[in-house]
């Protein structure tokens, strides 16, 4: 059983890793690049004449996506890992290096090896992409099979329900939440723990974050103002959507121009 204070420690430290990740992405994410794969008709149907309102729906709609990407890798899959290890000291857990699995266990006495692939929710897979697994699954296996252990390969779920594929029509388990928190560590409400080890971090560092949310705001609105608004002030949606559009994309003036080397006489 791993002891609680240690978990506030590991969840802390993963926590704070996160939530400099989200504010690295909000500063490097560029207003040109992010409006070249938005929907400017979509805009203009809606009504839209707030320059404001289309940045931060962009700005949202980044975080949405890549806040689930982002803690993934940062959050649940060094977790995962580092629960095993803590939960199982005389078992022999290591990070994989086989193509899509994440964490390798091997427990003494059980004569089976289980790799891990580490996925935060149940929809990540379509038809292609699980069956992509089962072949990485498979190529690891056929590695690992001078060890002469049964080969018990796993798609973990950090949250969600999964009902679990026939075996006869699957080539490897998939275990969610709770679940598979309890198999990783042995302890039921593991599950449970990790958030209520959490505590105040979030809401302390959520300030740091909204205030780059906010700069990275009027940032946006300056620049699209500054390359798709009228004199008047309203948006200019001709030249926006032929700069999404457009056979030959018009030029910005944000885009700097270079300067001409001087030559020497």
């Amino acid at each position: 059983m791993i002891e609680e204070v240690k978990l506030q420690e590991k969840v802390a430290e993963l926590l704070d890793i996160f939530f400099s990740k989200r504010k690295e992405s909000l500063q490097n994410l560029k207003l040109i690049q992010t409006l070249s794969r938005k929907n400017p008709y979509l805009y203009r149907a809606s009504g839209v004449a707030d320059a404001s309102e289309i940045v931060e729906e962009i700005l949202r709609a980044h975080v949405s996506s890549s806040d689930e990407t982002l803690f993934g890798n940062v959050f649940f899959e060094p977790l995962a890992e580092w629960s095993a290890k803590h939960a199982n000291p005389d078992a022999t857990v290591m990070t994989s290096d086989g193509e899509g699995v994440d964490v390798t266990m091997q427990i003494p006495g059980e004569g089976v090896v289980r790799p891990i692939a580490v996925k935060s929710g149940v929809n990540v897979f379509n038809a292609a992409s699980k069956k992509k697994q089962g072949e990485n699954f498979a190529s690891l296996n056929k590695r690992l099979s001078k060890l002469a252990l049964r080969f018990d390969p796993v798609v973990g779920y950090c949250y969600g329900r999964k009902k679990q594929t026939e075996r006869s029509k699957a080539t490897f388990r998939e275990v969610a939440g709770q679940e598979f928190w309890a198999m990783l560590t042995g302890d039921n409400q593991y599950y449970i723990k990790i958030a209520t080890c959490m505590l105040d971090t979030p809401v302390d560092r959520r300030p740091e974050f909204q205030q780059a949310f906010d700069e990275a705001k009027n940032r946006f609105v300056l620049e699209f103002l500054k390359e798709f608004s009228n004199d008047n002030g309203s948006i200019n949606w001709d030249k926006l959507i032929a700069f999404n559009s457009a056979a030959e994309k018009p030029k910005l003036t944000s885009v700097a121009k270079k300067k001409a080397v001087p030559t020497l006489r």
